[in-house]
């Protein structure tokens, strides 16, 4: 069967991301000795470079990590909400939702520190060793990708009247980054540059990673982030309003690991960041199956999935967070499963139908059946880029990596967050602070309720999968409330798709039609769901798509190729094949392995 790019076979190292450079970075680690977290944690400062609007260093990431022997960790690289970070604090501004920029949305940035603890722990590999490729982008330049100038210039007037700091990088003289043309953040470089020097005489690695993890919580980054939080910033409110983060917030934050949530599926073990996280939603959906699918591709397929993202993603709604214990065991027990899969009818439910898991009573924000209409920025069709409109609010976000190395250690991770279009750009520092607590609610007594010490319940979702207990798959996408749709699918297609070469068909599942919908309450400003909603690429089968409609689902056609940024790689334990597959959507993902 036809591929857009072959899936790619070796076994030195295979990288997998959402853009060709941090690909190509991460894999220069490799050849030089590195290991698959060296690697990823080259690729994530990358990142932080190349796609500025979909991530950066004070925004967020999780990682899911599998080692050569089998362990598989969660790093938590989401911040919690400052101290003065209370829902009164905000209900006394006169909003009802946090803004979706701004320094009131921003949480304690998380990213910095997860990258170092997963290099200290995990890496071998000196920071100056893997931070140079992101120093060198940004000190001597790179073109940039469409994306990034149309992202500028979709918030030119906000960064020319308001953000001037932002203008000053990404606005040099009135001209947008270009395509083709070469385009440089100096005080990017400059701040990892002194980073490195105020490191130098630490001691040995560890010593040295240690140091620049106290100058991000105290030292000059510190400050300067401090300094920026505190500055009235106009955001989407309408109104200029300082934010919360202080010293006392950024030092007594650090990244950590945890064990991930499971759930087992036909010998797969597919693992998830908590329920902090939407990670969890792709277990529910997978525990929301049959015992029998329909056949692949169907439009009884299609409508199967879903129905049961839709009840998946309003247990999210109401039960997913970090403010209040989640009873995930029992969301993904058969017998709750069991009772939920029975709601799955002939035809679309327009409805947000959350679950009584033990017999407990849901409860949501007043907020949450909210039904957009005219929503600024918003569009449904996408490939996991952001929407974004003119004040700077954003729709989806995010880049995804994945490594795996010749000794089977394997990595996955969702950057996000920090983007260019969610706060002003730090002046000292060259890089803006994020904005994920504009998922939390502005509600008392609920699981995602803003709580200071507390994580919003973030989109990102990095996965890694076992099979008969033994790591073979890293994946995932960007896309906010849409990588849990997009990810299920494509594992599911890999899992029903016959081999290639003998090995897993990585890159015909990331090729396969792909869909979602948005019949849940989003999690970004200002938060509203459109049910019924359907939006599928124009590939897919003219008779599934009537089909479809004829169910009651108001299917959208989009472009053929519009639907997700997927990234994958895999390890076969028998022989010890690596392989590597990415995204021809948005034409700049890319894997390289050897």
């Amino acid at each position: 069967m036809f591929t857009t790019r072959p899936t790619l076979q070796g076994t030195f190292g295979m990288v997998s991301s959402t853009h060709w450079l941090a690909s190509q970075s991460a894999m220069a680690v490799l050849e030089d000795g590195g290991n698959a977290y060296d690697a990823a944690v080259a690729a994530g400062f990358v990142l932080h470079v190349v796609e500025p609007h979909l991530n950066g260093p004070a925004g967020e990431v999780p990682i899911v990590l599998a080692t050569a022997d089998g362990e598989v960790r969660v790093v938590c690289g989401q911040g919690v909400a400052p101290a003065g970070a209370t829902i009164e604090h905000y209900r006394g501004l006169g909003l009802d939702l946090v803004p979706g920029t701004g320094p009131l949305a921003a949480a304690v940035p998380g990213a910095f520190d997860a990258w170092m603890l997963l290099l200290r722990d995990y890496g071998t590999k000196d920071l100056a060793d893997v931070l140079k490729y992101a120093i060198g982008y940004a000190e001597d330049g790179h073109p940039p990708v469409e994306n990034v100038a149309a992202t500028v210039e979709s918030v030119r007037a906000l960064f020319e009247e308001e953000w001037i700091s932002s203008a000053e990088v990404y606005l040099p003289g009135g001209k947008a980054p270009r395509p083709g043309e070469l385009f440089r953040n100096p005080a990017l470089a400059a701040t990892w540059r002194r980073l490195l020097t105020e490191i130098a005489g630490a001691g040995d690695r560890e010593a040295r990673i240690e140091a620049a993890r106290e100058v991000w919580r105290s030292g000059f980054i510190a400050e300067a982030l401090v300094r920026q939080a505190a500055r009235p910033t106009m955001d989407t409110s309408g109104e200029r309003h300082g934010g919360t983060l202080t010293a006392a917030d950024l030092a007594g934050w650090s990244a950590s690991y945890e064990p991930p949530a499971t759930y087992d599926w036909h010998g797969w073990t597919v693992c998830k960041a908590g329920p902090w996280s939407q990670g969890p939603a792709f277990l529910q959906q997978l525990a929301l199956l049959p015992p029998e699918l329909p056949q692949y591709g169907s439009a009884e397929y299609v409508h199967l999935l879903v129905e049961g993202c839709k009840l998946a993603m309003a247990d999210r709604e109401a039960w997913y967070g970090d403010a209040a214990p989640v009873p995930l065991a029992e969301l993904l027990s058969d017998e709750y499963n069991a009772g939920r899969r029975a709601l799955v009818g002939d035809t679309a439910s327009y409805e947000l139908r959350p679950g009584g898991p033990g017999g407990r009573v849901p409860r949501m924000s007043a907020h949450a059946r909210v039904v957009a209409s005219g929503e600024p920025g918003f569009n449904p069709l996408g490939a996991g880029e952001p929407t974004v409109a003119s004040h700077g609010g954003t729709r989806g976000d995010t880049c995804h990596l994945d490594v795996v190395d010749r000794w089977g250690n394997m990595v996955a991770a969702t950057p996000s967050g920090g983007w260019l279009q969610s706060n002003p750009v730090v002046p000292e520092l060259g890089f803006p602070l994020g904005t994920r607590l504009q998922m939390a609610w502005l509600d008392e007594g609920l699981p995602n309720s803003l709580t200071p010490g507390r994580r919003p319940r973030t989109t990102l979702t990095p996965s890694l999968a076992l099979r008969d207990g033994v790591p073979v798959m890293a994946f995932g996408t960007p896309g906010g409330d849409q990588q849990d749709q997009w990810q299920p699918h494509f594992f599911l297609a890999v899992a029903l798709r016959p081999p290639v070469r003998g090995g897993l068909d990585l890159q015909g599942a990331i090729d396969a039609p792909n869909w979602h919908n948005d019949g849940f309450p989003s999690s970004f400003y200002p938060r509203g769901m459109r049910p019924g909603s359907l939006t599928v690429e124009s590939r897919m089968p003219s008779e599934v798509v009537e089909e479809l409609r004829r169910r009651g689902h108001d299917v959208t056609v989009g472009p053929a190729w519009s639907e997700g940024r997927l990234c994958a790689v895999a390890r076969d334990p028998e022989t010890g094949v690596l392989s590597a597959a990415a995204n021809p959507r948005g034409t700049q993902g890319y894997a390289v392995g050897r």
